[in-house]
């Protein structure tokens, strides 16, 4: 193991206090319980009610986590300099157009925030609409959720947080005085029109969880009607609109299982059309047509989706009829309704692409030319048109934004990304390999060098994996991996198990029990980088934030050997205690990922054997960054801290360990386009101490 990065003296040492508690007949204590605040749910909201003795020790670790990297800080600036090199100041999104505007987003040199603008379809002046700028002026933190106009294009709804807690307050802004609304709607998630006078929305409640849909009318504060309230904790509530503007969309869900809703916006204040009720594993969402819902689903045995159709007036299941058949290993990503033509994205191998159909019926795809490259779509909110825009980006590639005519099959290339300070795809090189994990399935890992990097073992690696949710990690371009890439390091994304890279199943695979599949595959792709000679053993630095700092923890305590250094953001480490805790914001719907330990001692002892927290031993750990954020409703601030508490009494190394919390904000870390790079330099700054490059 490298030793490049010996701990500072004065690290802070957590006082214990042990709190025991029994499940299942299984006695256990925790001696940094007291670090979970009794008030945690008010400091989300104002961090400044935090306990002094807890401030005190996120304060005094921070102050350790500054002096031990203060030797960093003139590389710090030098990566914040590059990184904002290569984002173009002044800029703006292609328009989008909808009814009689184009809509588009455009940043003025130095702003940290987006200007929303529109201009008239076919050209004209610009009118502004919301500068962020100004509004997040006297805010160390500022968000905006959404932004969104009625149909008549005459208001516009939008909602901003100012704390990183992720409770957002909405308020309606006249788009013919500028003037917003003298009232707010608090605590929105997410919002939908359905006419110029009303708009739906969900509302968080005290756990953070959207549990209520409203029915709101404009300038009627004091109006609003509940139209659903979702009674199982396990699920949370959204609303949107489909495409043909014919219907409202009043989802509940959770992670494995969906139960949607209609309203025809003639009838908005009729009784909600449910499509099909919920069932163990069905999940389902859906667009509109003509006489028709498409929907996206796995009913039916389809683990990797399909699509199908049923008639509106008879929308539950027994009456589903496939139109894009289930294959095995092709996942159905999303599907998108236009008037007269079916799109969907799917997703083979850890590659996607995007598949259209017109009314006759016969599928076609969009090609694409690269070894690995990652898709994002943007489909038009108008409904009668064949134009659909599409983002395309590989490692070495910047984004380009095209537009595909349906009808005709050309492409249009509107936009592709300018690095102001230049960039040549020639001198990087993208690869994608395989590792063999230890049950002998086949893990893809997406490589990032530069041409001049020596393939003999000496470079420094950098790997990067989440591993949840079904969440894939696309082989997408990123400006800021270039700084480390720039120095010489190999940047590698390892495709594990619990994304859905490689289908469903790949999902499935790391759920439950089956959870260390996820760590045992990134371990192998560690080796098997080193084994290539991308890199070596003891010359890798792992990152992942959230669950994928979970992936993180769990390496460190089954690998330690294997590492130079553990980057692990806002992490998702004390897994067992978190999931035990009913009254936390996520935990019962995450009982459908990794069981229920309250009722079944087999998810008890499944978590225990992994829970990084609960798995700290003595040995040698390697250097290790570790984040929090006071705010944070998803990854809660005492988790990390917990953690670095308990690994400080227990590691038998000399190796640094750093606790830097955000005191001011939640999971997503600063607010703003370039103050965000200053976490990302911490991040490399670090991983170049680990391996001797700082």
């Amino acid at each position: 193991m490298h030793r490049h990065f010996a701990a500072a003296a004065g690290a802070p040492v957590a006082e214990t206090r042990p709190v025991k508690s029994s499940f299942h007949g299984m006695e256990r204590s925790d001696p940094y319980d007291w670090l979970r605040a009794e008030n945690w749910q008010e400091a989300m909201r104002e961090p400044d009610k935090l306990p002094q003795p807890i401030k005190d020790y996120l304060n005094a670790e921070n102050a350790y986590y500054e002096a031990s990297m203060k030797d960093t800080e003139a590389l710090q600036q030098e990566l914040i300099s590059e990184m904002r090199g290569r984002i173009k100041e002044k800029d703006s999104s292609v328009p989008v157009k909808d009814g009689p505007y184009a809509y588009s987003i455009r940043y003025e040199e130095g702003g940290e925030h987006p200007i929303h603008v529109r201009t008239p379809r076919d050209g004209g002046a610009e009118e502004i609409l919301l500068d962020v700028n100004k509004e997040a002026e006297g805010h160390e933190y500022f968000e905006i959720g959404a932004v969104t106009t009625d149909p008549s294009h005459s208001v516009m709804a939008w909602s901003r947080d100012t704390n990183g807690s992720e409770y957002y307050a909405l308020v309606f802004r006249s788009l013919n005085t500028g003037e917003d609304s003298e009232y707010e709607i608090k605590d929105v998630g997410s919002v939908t029109w359905a006419d110029e006078k009303t708009l739906f929305y969900t509302r968080v409640d005290e756990n953070h969880r959207p549990s209520k849909i409203f029915r709101h009318t404009l300038n009627e504060p004091d109006g609003d009607v509940l139209v659903y309230e979702e009674a199982d904790p396990r699920f949370y509530c959204g609303v949107g609109k489909t495409r043909s503007k014919a219907y409202i969309i009043l989802a509940a869900g959770m992670n494995d299982q969906d139960e949607i809703r209609v309203l025809p916006v003639t009838d908005l204040t009729g009784e909600p059309i449910l499509i099909q009720e919920r069932q163990d594993g069905l999940e389902y969402s859906i667009d509109h047509r003509d006489d028709r819902f498409f929907i996206l689903t796995n009913a039916c045995g389809a683990v990797d989706f399909k699509i199908v159709e049923t008639p509106t007036g008879k929308p539950s299941m027994e009456n589903w009829k496939d139109v894009v058949a289930h294959v095995p290993g092709r996942m159905v990503l999303s599907v998108d309704t236009y008037k007269d033509w079916l799109i969907w994205m799917e997703r083979e191998n850890a590659l996607p692409r995007i598949c259209f159909m017109g009314t006759d019926g016969k599928r076609q795809e969009i090609s694409m030319a690269e070894e690995a490259y990652s898709l994002g779509v943007s489909p038009s909110p108008e409904f009668e048109t064949s134009i659909f825009r599409y983002t395309y980006s590989s490692p070495t590639t910047p984004p380009q934004i095209h537009d595909f005519d349906l009808a005709t099959g050309n492409r249009n290339l509107l936009k592709e990304v300018e690095i102001p300070s230049g960039h040549d795809s020639d001198n990087y090189v993208t690869r994608r390999i395989e590792a063999r994990s230890h049950d002998g399935e086949d893990v893809p890992v997406t490589l990032l060098y530069h041409k001049d990097t020596p393939l003999d073992g000496s470079a420094p690696c950098l790997l990067y994996g989440y591993g949840s949710y079904g969440m894939s990690m696309p082989a997408a371009f990123s400006t800021n991996r270039l700084s480390l890439v720039d120095r010489g390091f190999v940047y590698a994304v390892a495709h594990v198990r619990g994304g859905e890279e490689k289908g469903r199943a790949w999902y499935e695979a790391a759920k439950f029990g089956k959870k260390p599949n996820t760590f045992h595959d990134f371990i192998a792709a560690g080796k098997t980088l080193a084994q290539s000679r991308f890199t070596s053993e003891g010359n890798i630095v792992i990152m992942g934030g959230s669950a994928g700092g979970l992936l993180v923890g769990a390496t460190v305590n089954m690998a330690p050997e294997l590492l130079a250094g553990a980057i692990a953001d806002v992490p998702f480490v004390d897994v067992l205690n978190t999931i035990l805790d009913d009254t936390l914001p996520l935990t019962p719907g995450e009982w459908s990922q990794w069981g229920n330990p309250i009722e079944s001692v087999d998810a008890y002892n499944d978590i225990a054997s992994y829970s990084p927290y609960d798995n700290v031993r003595k040995t040698d750990y390697p250097p290790m960054l570790v984040t929090a954020g006071v705010s944070d409703p998803r990854v809660t601030y005492w988790e990390p801290a917990k953690w670095v508490a308990k690994l400080r009494t227990m590691k038998t190394d000399s190796n640094a360990l750093l606790l830097r919390t955000n005191m001011t904000s939640g999971h997503f870390g600063k607010s703003g386009r370039f103050a965000a790079l200053e976490d990302a330099a911490r991040s490399y700054a670090f991983a170049m101490k680990c391996v001797g490059k700082a």
